[in-house]
């Protein structure tokens, strides 16, 4: 299986180690995240269990030799109620893996399977530079800029921007949701 062609799966424990070392090279050296100091393992392993308790995907991608590739999840946009059937997904990818096709399969597939849950929006909340691949990749997945949020935070001594972009899942608003085949539990 080539790099564009990554086996997406459902993430578990046994890739924690890969997920915190993708995570924690972000946080010390990326602006993906806003997080400054980089969270242990066993906190990657409680964040995990919250997503995928709510019922909500939390993905690994790996190649054809078990390489682990990158992961992605959708987790609650807003704790409210109201807001309980949008979410906001978040990727991560490998250095050595960006810009060959895996970002948009786990995103492919967390926005199939965040439809088969019952969401009916997803958030995107990226860091806004005039050549993100990751706002290119969104575009071509669906989601729509909405606006961009200026100076909200502040890493690695610089200011950052934040682009906000949305992509109705399934039949999005134009019908209210099946509050029984929606799952409640993506409330928080």
């Amino acid at each position: 299986m080539a790099p564009d062609h990554p086996l997406i799966r459902d993430a578990t424990e046994a890739d924690i180690r890969a997920i915190a070392a993708i995570y924690g090279d972000e946080v010390e050296n990326g602006v993906a995240s806003f997080e400054e100091v980089v969270p242990s393992e066993q906190e990657m392993t409680t964040r995990m269990a919250k997503i995928v308790g709510l019922g909500l995907p939390y993905l690994a991608a790996e190649d054809s030799n078990g390489r682990f590739l990158g992961y992605s999840y959708a987790g609650p946009f807003h704790a409210r109620a109201a807001y309980r059937f949008t979410v906001e997904d978040s990727i991560y990818i490998d250095p050595s893996a960006r810009g060959q096709g895996v970002g948009k399969a786990l995103l492919r597939e967390l926005i199939d399977r965040c439809g088969k849950a019952g969401c009916r929006q997803m958030m995107a909340l990226i860091t806004y530079t005039d050549d993100s691949p990751s706002i290119a990749l969104h575009m071509k997945m669906g989601f729509r800029s909405i606006g961009v949020a200026q100076a909200v935070g502040y890493k690695h001594g610089r200011w950052l921007d934040v682009a906000y972009m949305q992509r109705a899942i399934g039949p999005g608003q134009t019908i209210p949701p099946d509050r029984a085949a929606a799952g409640q539990s993506i409330a928080g």
